[in-house]
């Protein structure tokens, strides 16, 4: 367990807002792309992103500290509408890997190698902007929400987070 960190029981409401609003901007820029090789893709793609989202709430949401309280990402008060509390001890035990975050990577891999096989077929700046725009926010995006609005003051990161073990390796 880590100390002298203050950390947060409810996340204020801008806060998840904040991290809502970059989930968002990110699955619709790929719906985006998407729609350019058509509806089905689009439809494939959103279905994928509704799996991943309850798949979260049911194997993470469930065992984590902000089960019935609002995380950063207000995940934690979802979660109850689906599911019920799970043991909080079986979140601590969890292993992250590479392998387990493909399917999470995927929403961005996707719209990014089918945005790029539009590119090839016909140039278009705004797919090219779009693109970009969604790596950056995947990326720099994420790194900010995460380490300044999130993970900074969670409890379930003092209490025990794969992710921060995964992640934050030489700092654990």
């Amino acid at each position: 367990m880590k100390t002298n960190h203050v950390c947060i029981d409810n996340y204020p409401w801008h806060n998840i807002l904040i991290t809502n609003l970059l989930s968002v901007t990110i699955y619709a820029i790929g719906a985006i792309v998407l729609s350019g090789i058509g509806i089905i893709p689009v439809i494939l793609y959103l279905a994928l992103i509704v799996f991943l989202e309850f798949k979260l709430l049911k194997v993470s949401c469930t065992k984590c500290y902000y089960y019935d309280r609002y995380c950063a990402f207000g995940k934690g008060k979802l979660s109850t509408l689906f599911f019920k509390k799970e043991d909080p001890s079986l979140f601590l035990k969890k292993d992250l890997s590479w392998y387990a975050l493909l399917p999470d990577m995927l929403v961005l891999f996707i719209p990014l190698l089918l945005g790029i096989y539009l590119l090839m077929q016909k140039f278009n700046w705004i797919i090219l902007i779009l693109l970009l725009f969604m790596v950056f926010l995947s990326t720099f995006g994420n790194g900010w929400v995460r380490g300044s609005m999130a993970c900074k003051k969670c409890n379930q990161r003092e209490l025990g987070c794969p992710a921060d073990k995964f992640f934050n390796k030489s700092k654990n």
